[in-house]
């Protein structure tokens, strides 16, 4: 008995050392990663807003989204370009005639100057491959904010299914 005690305070102590030790290790891979990562994807040094995006899903989590947003402003901050890039990925392993889909991703704009709360189509990208990914990236000039949505589509259709929320990739007001 005494054993079996011994051996079971033994076992709390090294975990709780260990439980101690890892959020100091991962709060420090977490803390300079991010940074590094940025700057090598996206080569993002002359951009006066930059940032990673995703990974977005459709509402079933057949299809991905993810990708980097950078904005540059005039030096009078009048006008903007905005660029997008990311990849689409088709998680979706189904044949269609199960059933299965095409990964679809589609931007909203909303231009400053603009009285209205109207937003308006950004681009889409639909891609059919399960298992693989296709690249893109836009660029929209004037743009106070833009979203993006993960969705599914038919093969031959022209109406997107299955979509996940909105989700804000920039605003200027996050500037």
């Amino acid at each position: 008995m005494i054993k079996r005690l011994a051996t079971g305070l033994l076992a709390t102590a090294a975990l709780g050392a260990i439980a101690l030790a890892v959020p100091a290790t991962a709060h420090a891979a977490t803390t300079a990663a991010p940074a590094a990562a940025t700057t090598a994807a996206t080569g993002s040094s002359g951009y006066d807003y930059s940032e990673n995006w995703g990974h977005y899903f459709s509402s079933n989590h057949k299809a991905r989204s993810r990708g980097w947003i950078g904005v540059e402003w005039d030096d009078q901050q009048k006008w903007n370009r905005v660029d997008v890039k990311g990849k689409l990925y088709d998680l979706d392993h189904r044949t269609y005639k199960q059933g299965g889909k095409c990964a679809y991703v589609k931007f909203a704009v909303h231009h400053f100057g603009d009285g209205s709360n109207e937003w308006y189509d950004g681009k889409s990208y639909k891609y059919c491959g399960a298992g693989g990914a296709k690249q893109f990236a836009f660029s929209k000039h004037k743009v106070d904010s833009v979203r993006v949505k993960v969705c599914q589509i038919g093969l031959h259709s022209s109406y997107p299914t299955r979509c996940g929320d909105w989700e804000y990739l920039y605003t200027a007001e996050s500037e």
